[in-house]
């Protein structure tokens, strides 16, 4: 399928590696020149080598922390205008509700809200003026169905949420589409992370925590990055026009959901 967007200039967040890189893979092999963003710039350059290599398009790396103002206007100095954002933000650690400080709260808001809206103040205002935009933001399948040992991740992501069902809808008119992409469990280093955590707590292999996770799964299975990053490109694809403020589940059927 012709996504319609070739030639479009986007920026994605956290792309050298993870769901990040997946979806600026699926962005270039639609024809959009990225600039792309991560704190590793060996890697970043690395990967933005060899998505440019391999795609044929412009990708320009820009390292830096985009959780910070600094990190945040370098990309934005390199970046120029927009017309696809992708936001996206590790997660805060795992860890017990009576175990958090007002400093982790605010940290993980900052990493995983207050960063994105700055993005889209930033760049949602010139896409409306040209008529035409698209914003995903990563959040995760926790604001659908929230997760205890995440409550961090649980609380900065769902008012990312409220943000969004709000200005989604005011912008929408001027031909700008914002939805949030919520992944499941998917074969990245975070999965590794958190499978590490659940083997040590429970004195097992991580092996065998990644087959209990996965049987929690109905397709038995973790996500894929490339699958990840396809459903990121159609939310960003011409095709997308009548899609606003959604919250699109992308977990294997885990969360058992009906609305």
């Amino acid at each position: 399928m012709d996504l319609g967007i070739k030639g479009k200039r986007g920026l994605v967040c956290a792309a050298s590696r993870g769901l990040g890189r997946g979806c600026a893979e699926a962005l270039a092999g639609a024809g959009v020149d990225l600039v792309i963003n991560a704190r590793d710039a060996g890697r970043l350059e690395r990967t933005a080598s060899e998505i440019a290599d391999r795609f044929g398009v412009q990708v320009t790396p820009v390292a830096g922390d985009i959780t910070t103002d600094q990190g945040r206007e370098a990309v934005l100095q390199a970046l120029g205008q927009a017309d696809i954002l992708v936001t996206n933000a590790g997660g805060p650690p795992p860890g017990q509700w009576t175990d958090w400080s007002r400093d982790d709260f605010i940290a993980a808001i900052d990493a995983n809200m207050l960063s994105a809206i700055a993005l889209m103040q930033a760049l949602v205002p010139g896409m409306m003026e040209r008529g035409w935009g698209r914003v995903v933001n990563i959040t995760s399948q926790s604001v659908r169905a929230p997760i205890g040992v995440l409550g961090l991740s649980n609380t900065a992501r769902l008012g990312l949420t409220g943000f969004v069902a709000g200005m989604s809808r005011q912008v929408a008119a001027s031909g700008v589409c914002v939805n949030n992409l919520l992944p499941g469990i998917h074969a990245t280093d975070r999965a590794d992370s958190l499978d590490e955590g659940v083997a040590k707590s429970q004195d097992i292999t991580i092996d065998e925590a990644r087959r209990r996770r996965e049987a929690t799964i109905p397709t038995n299975s973790y996500g894929q990055a490339q699958d990840f990053g396809a459903t990121c490109a159609f939310m960003c694809s011409q095709h997308a026009r009548f899609m606003v403020g959604q919250n699109i589940l992308l977990d294997g059927g885990a969360s058992n959901i009906s609305v």
